[in-house]
């Protein structure tokens, strides 16, 4: 048990605040309760400050798009859609991951490049999660179905990479997000199909 005491004893009130948001956004997401964009907010203004303090840039910069994208993601799950009456769950074509994928690829080794010249701790890791959580941020606020597959594989390097700069806490809450990344997908994927429309043939079956 002293490992657990030691522990504890490093996590400071800021990052067991960050973490405790985070976990009220993640498990409201998975209900699709728009009250995840409040958790959020919180949760990424406490941790832009945590990220700066041990080096890593992007993951602090990144915290202001969540910033933003908390904002856009409640208009859009508030008063989005053709409706104007909240987004709902969908999915891309193959043609769409293909492109976003390429870019994500792109954009990481050009500012893991940049971010070598200087103290950043895993420049081209860093840049990788940044660069893609972008993207699959924008998926939730849009409900896309596939953003919980980006996040299985942006929160497993994240896991490495939290436990590298000596974040405990964040490197176990993202074990934790991805049994949650799993629960997830699965809900989703239940309450797309439930919304989308029969064919004819199998009205007629």
């Amino acid at each position: 048990m002293a490992w657990l005491t030691e522990l504890v004893a490093g996590i400071s009130l800021l990052e067991g605040a960050s973490v405790a948001f985070a976990v009220a956004y993640l498990v409201l997401v998975i209900r699709q309760n728009i009250l995840c964009w409040a958790a959020a907010l919180i949760s990424v203004l406490l941790s832009l400050v945590l990220f700066y303090e041990v080096s890593l840039y992007m993951e602090s910069a990144l915290q202001i798009f969540y910033a933003g994208m908390a904002v856009y993601g409640w208009q859009q799950w508030r008063r989005g859609g053709a409706d104007n009456k909240g987004v709902r769950i969908r999915t891309w074509p193959l043609r769409v991951h293909a492109l976003v994928l390429g870019l994500v690829a792109a954009l990481s080794a050009a500012f893991g490049w940049f971010l070598s010249a200087t103290d950043a701790a895993f420049p081209y890791l860093d840049s990788f999660t940044t660069v893609a959580a972008v993207i699959a941020t924008f998926m939730v606020a849009k409900k896309v179905l596939e953003n919980w597959i980006y996040w299985f594989i942006i929160d497993s390097v994240s896991v490495y990479l939290y436990a590298a700069r000596d974040l405990p806490l964040y490197a176990a809450l993202f074990v934790f997000y991805l049994v949650l990344i799993v629960i997830g997908f699965r809900q989703w994927l239940a309450d797309w199909r439930k919304s989308e429309p029969v064919p004819a043939e199998a009205r007629h079956a």
